[in-house]
Parts: structure tokens; sequence; C-alpha cells
């Protein structure tokens, strides 16, 4: 948060109790350039931050971090330039092959395919390469994440989906773990569909490259700010291909290569 401006930081706190207000009531608002300009990261992460102790408060557990905006396909959907972000927390995971994902909390869900990580070890020293992030980073799993915009319409900005907890709903994380070691996740290939229709293609190296080079990216991001990533973490690396609507009713299916499917309905 910004050093001795009490301007500054009163209109990061008024966006921070604008983005939980619209949470709460589930009334997605207009985008926060009132009270955040687009450019200005270093406030949007001081209103995630704020939110995320008052989340930490309720009772809610955080147990990771999502990559957002790891893609080319979902930067070109949402016109924004670069990654960013956000926190887990316990309410958000559902786990297991074939789950039912409530969208009575959520205000304009869309879904998409990743692979998850599951961490064996803390990281606490940046820039590691890439056989030491393979180490710490120990298992992987398929995952969706249900992404969800209070932003209306989502006509978001950078700044925006940064303060909104970079637009997380919820998880839904496989039961299956495979070494990371032992799976290609960069060719990993992507297939998710919606009853019998091909929804979203993709494949790992949509992810930054590399979804081991996102997880390199966050774990020295969360070095600088001072939140190392911890074992036992669950980090989302990235959508693999393009988001799609989570309408209620509708049954996805998701298949990376090396991974079983994974079954998610929307109630």
């Amino acid at each position: 948060m910004p050093q001795n401006d009490p301007i500054a930081e009163t209109r990061l706190r008024e966006a921070a109790d604008v983005l939980w207000n619209a949470r709460s009531t589930h009334r997605p608002i207009p985008p926060l350039r009132q009270w955040l300009d687009a450019t200005n990261l270093s406030g949007a992460y001081a209103v995630q931050h704020l939110n995320t102790a008052r989340r930490l408060s309720t009772g809610a557990r955080k147990i990771g971090r999502k990559i957002g905006l790891t893609s080319a396909a979902i930067q070109r959907q949402l016109a924004v330039d670069r990654p960013d972000f956000g926190i887990l927390f316990d309410d958000m995971l559902y786990e297991g092959d074939e789950v039912r994902v409530s969208t009575a909390g959520l205000l304009q869900p869309r879904i998409e395919g990743e692979i998850a990580f599951i961490l064996d070890e803390d990281v606490t020293e940046a820039r590691l390469p890439r056989d030491r992030l393979v180490r710490a980073a120990g298992s992987a799993a398929a995952a969706f994440e249900i992404v969800d915009s209070a932003i209306a319409d989502w006509k978001i900005t950078l700044a925006d989906t940064v303060a909104d907890n970079a637009s997380c709903g919820a998880l839904v994380l496989s039961r299956e773990r495979k070494p990371l070691a032992s799976v290609d996740v960069r060719l990993a290939g992507m297939v998710m569909t919606e009853g019998d229709t091909i929804v979203s293609l993709g494949v790992g190296a949509a992810s930054m490259g590399d979804p081991i080079a996102a997880f390199g990216w966050l774990a020295d991001l969360a070095i600088e700010q001072g939140e190392p990533l911890r074992r036992g973490e669950i980090v989302l690396t990235g959508a693999l291909g393009a988001m799609v609507p989570f309408t209620r009713g509708k049954r996805y299916q998701l298949e990376i290569a090396g991974f079983s499917a994974l079954i998610a309905s929307a109630d």
C-alpha cells in the first residue's frame, strides 16, 4: 500500500470495500477506475491483500495460489497482456474425479482446464533452475478453475482482476496425483467438452510456454512480495485453452494427456 499517502490509501480501502460488497451481495459492479488506475498493479495487489486479510479473519484458510492470464487465448479474450496471481481458500476447493460445483455464490462464472501442482517443498530461493522447480513442485493433478469476476460483463483491466483476487471463484482438483517428473506437462494436450461438444482445446505450453515456467514466475513474485510458496500449497498453473461459460445444469469433462478424465457439473 502507498506509504504516507492517506488519500491513495483511502481509495484502495474503498476499492476493497466495493469488491467485498459485490461478492457479498452477488451483484457485479463497474470497473474500479474511480478508485484504481488500470496500470496501478501495486495498488491492485494491495486491494487484494486487504480482502485476503478480511477473508482470513472470517475463518477461511489459505490453501494455495492461482496463476491467471498465462495463455494468449485468455489474454485475447480479456484484452490484457500479462499474468497475475490470486489466493486459493479452502472453501473454494472441490476434490474428486466427478464433482458437482455450486454456482449459488458465484456472479458470472466461467470454466477453464489447468494443471495443478501440489508442492513438496517451500520455495524460498528465487530464479531456481527448471529441475529444482520440478522437485519443489512435487506432484501434478488435472484441475478445473471456475473463474468468476465481480466486474460486470467481464469488462476488466489487469488492475481490476488483480484487485478481485485474480477473478478466482472455485477449483476442482482431481484425486489422481502424478509425480511431476513423470509427466511432460509442456506437451500435454488438453480437451474440454460440455456434453458431447468440444468447447476448449489447448496444450501445456499455452501457459507461459511451460506450466513449470509459470510456477517459477509465481515463486519469484511470491518471494518478492514477502510471502513465499510453502510445502503443501496447491498452485493452479494457468489455463491451457480458452475459458467458457460455466452454466448451471451443464456437465464439463476435462482430458489432459497423462491424467485421468475429470468431470465437473454446475449446480
